[in-house]
């Protein structure tokens, strides 16, 4: 008598609570951002708003760099600027409408720049918004990642990085506008900058552009590299002797956090009508280190919450006090590295574990 083997048959159950509670955060605050936000916040907090995302968009870089791949980035503001440049110059051009900018002519420059001429094209200024930060980061983490260069060394390449091209930015003034940068943008892709339903649509967009690459890191994290890059962030020299390469995923991953800096000062440019160097250098770049580790940088959602929080916080305390806001942020970022090392996020994680704890006893 043969026994006949059944296949067990999977009984489908429908999704926990907890499986939901994720994009139901998700989908909550995406109504607030683009319902809510417009129609409650005047139009100058709304501009506030859009720019404190703008920020968030380059944390979220930063966190997956450094909270997900350990790889802690002091510069992010050279790709943040190199976004915002492409885009500014292409606005200078438009609103010159085949003439010189107004920079330009007050510099004394007589013919337009070769690297000026191709940006008079919108489609290849939004491609080098991208291309460009992409390129660099690549180059730059092939050269560095390859050698094993880490931690601190990183750490420090990247902040020298971001004060040589303040330096580089400022010396060219006929090119780049020097200290005062490029500013004075008047129209966008046909709508006039300081009209207020253009800066609402310039809100939307941004929140917009800013939830479609929380969901595409999030899924990354998720994904079979996103476990890859935790394992490189948590013991390099294992993974490379598993057979995998932790230089090439280290690069991907700076490359990805480029691209998102390279957008946000894409972004950045219309929302606010200015990109110079002074927003691009060192501090810049540590500001926005110190509001992700805030955020808590284990967490995407805590490097977007961090950024929000601390633009939102600078805003107040230099209208309120304007000489302190600096102590206040430094005092702030080490109660949190040594209290509260995962940040806002970390937490109320642990309070909502210990409530949960409590009621269960």
């Amino acid at each position: 008598m043969t026994a006949v083997l059944e296949k067990p048959t999977r009984q489908l159950t429908p999704k926990e609570p907890r499986q939901w509670k994720g994009p139901a955060v998700f989908v909550a605050v995406a109504i607030i951002a683009l319902v809510v936000m417009p129609l409650v916040l005047e139009p100058f907090r709304l501009g506030l708003l859009a720019k404190y995302l703008c920020y968030a968009i380059v944390a979220l870089g930063i966190g997956l760099a450094w909270g997900q791949g350990g790889m802690l980035t002091l510069g992010q503001g050279v790709f943040f600027g190199l976004g915002g440049y492409a885009m500014g110059m292409y606005l200078k051009l438009n609103d010159a409408g085949g003439d010189l900018p107004d920079f330009m002519v007050w510099s004394g420059v007589e013919d337009l720049p070769a690297l000026w001429a191709p940006f008079g094209n919108p489609v290849f200024a939004l491609a080098m918004v991208v291309v460009v930060p992409l390129v660099v980061a690549v180059l730059l983490g092939t050269l560095v990642f390859r050698q094993r260069v880490r931690g601190a060394y990183f750490a420090i390449l990247t902040q020298a990085l971001a004060a040589a091209m303040v330096i580089l930015l400022v010396g060219q003034q006929g090119l780049t506008g020097g200290t005062n940068g490029l500013t004075n943008f008047f129209d966008f892709f046909g709508n006039d900058v300081a009209a207020e339903s253009t800066q609402r649509g310039l809100y939307l967009t941004v929140a917009i552009v800013l939830g479609v690459l929380y969901l595409a890191a999030w899924q990354l994290v998720r994904s079979r590299f996103g476990r890859l890059l935790l394992a490189v962030r948590d013991g390099e020299d294992r993974v490379r002797f598993l057979g995998y390469n932790p230089a090439t995923v280290k690069t991907i991953t700076f490359a990805i956090s480029a691209v998102m800096a390279g957008i946000a000062g894409a972004l950045f440019v219309p929302v606010v009508g200015i990109i110079s160097p002074a927003l691009l250098g060192v501090v810049p770049s540590l500001e926005l280190v110190v509001a992700v580790a805030v955020g808590g940088r284990f967490a995407l959602a805590g490097a977007v919450l961090g950024a929000v929080v601390m633009g939102y916080a600078k805003t107040y305390f230099s209208e309120e006090l304007p000489d302190a806001w600096l102590y206040l942020q430094g005092a702030l970022f080490i109660l949190v590295m040594t209290l509260a090392p995962k940040g806002i996020v970390g937490v109320a994680t642990a309070l909502r574990a210990r409530v949960r704890k409590e009621a269960s006893a």
